[in-house]
């Protein structure tokens, strides 16, 4: 009777293959599907996000962004909205924001290196499973020579070295899959962190340019009457709103040329 597939590589290598290896191949296969369905550029860097970014930041308040990232699942609106959530700082600059979208960003490529692991854990754990059920189905072949005085059954010395071979079959046959598919997939996140790194860039730079005084980074904070209101006095308030214009901005100085002149001389000097 000939033997079926199932008998020559799955029955003939014992316990080994179907209680380690062939679980081991079912997990590596479920890894690497999902893994293909997670790392690609439409889900993690989608064409054009830094420039759609950027334009829902020209129309809506900066509390709008936030929450608009806030719901994004690719790498960049993450790390975007990790920094810009952040509480708000009077001081707070590019340099401070950038280092934190840095930090988000590393994170998340973290997470994703650490999902492809386990891919590189059962490439490289299979073979040595493979490895043991060939020695183990070797000594079983050499103490039936040794218990048969060098005469044993053809057919149970086949057995234990079907043992040896099957098990090294299946662990090879785990590996060279898991390795390479763990190979792609850190060349994979690796170049999606870069274009994501860029798109960061980008974006925080326009969103600088932006910045005319209505953007305060963590905080949604545009300049409203209730924060006038806490100076009585009308000069007061305006070189209060001055001190919150934004570096590098044209301000606009009141100058009434010397005590007791009138309001109506006023200069406006830019």
């Amino acid at each position: 009777m000939k033997d079926t597939f199932l008998d020559q590589f799955v029955i003939a290598g014992g316990g080994i293959v179907y209680y380690v290896l062939i679980p081991m191949s079912v997990i590596a296969i479920y890894r690497i599907i999902e893994l293909c369905c997670l790392i690609r550029r439409k889900r993690l860097v989608p064409p054009g996000i830094g420039n759609d970014i950027v334009s829902h930041g020209r129309k809506f308040a900066p509390a709008r962004l936030i929450s608009r990232l806030a719901k994004g699942n690719d790498l960049v609106s993450r790390a975007l909205y990790r920094a810009l959530s952040q509480p708000s700082r009077d001081n707070a600059d590019k340099r401070h924001i950038e280092h934190i979208a840095v930090e988000g960003l590393h994170d998340s490529a973290m997470r994703l290196f650490r999902r492809a692991e386990l891919c590189n854990i059962i490439g490289n754990v299979a073979p040595m499973v493979g490895l043991f059920g060939t020695v183990y189905g070797m000594i079983q072949a050499f103490s039936l020579l040794g218990i048969s005085g060098g005469q044993p059954r053809p057919d149970e010395l086949a057995a234990r070295i079907s043992v040896a071979l099957v098990t090294t079959f299946w662990g090879l046959l785990i590996a060279i899959p898991s390795l390479t598919f763990h190979g792609i997939f850190r060349t994979r996140i690796e170049t999606l962190v870069s274009e994501a790194a860029l798109e960061i860039e980008t974006v925080l730079y326009q969103l600088k340019l932006l910045d005319r005084g209505a953007w305060t980074f963590g905080t949604a904070v545009l300049p409203t009457t209730a924060q006038t209101t806490k100076y009585p006095d009308h000069r007061n308030a305006r070189s209060a709103a001055s001190q919150n214009e934004p570096l590098g901005e044209p301000t606009a100085t009141l100058a009434t040329g010397g005590k007791g002149r009138d309001p109506g001389h006023r200069r406006i000097i830019n």
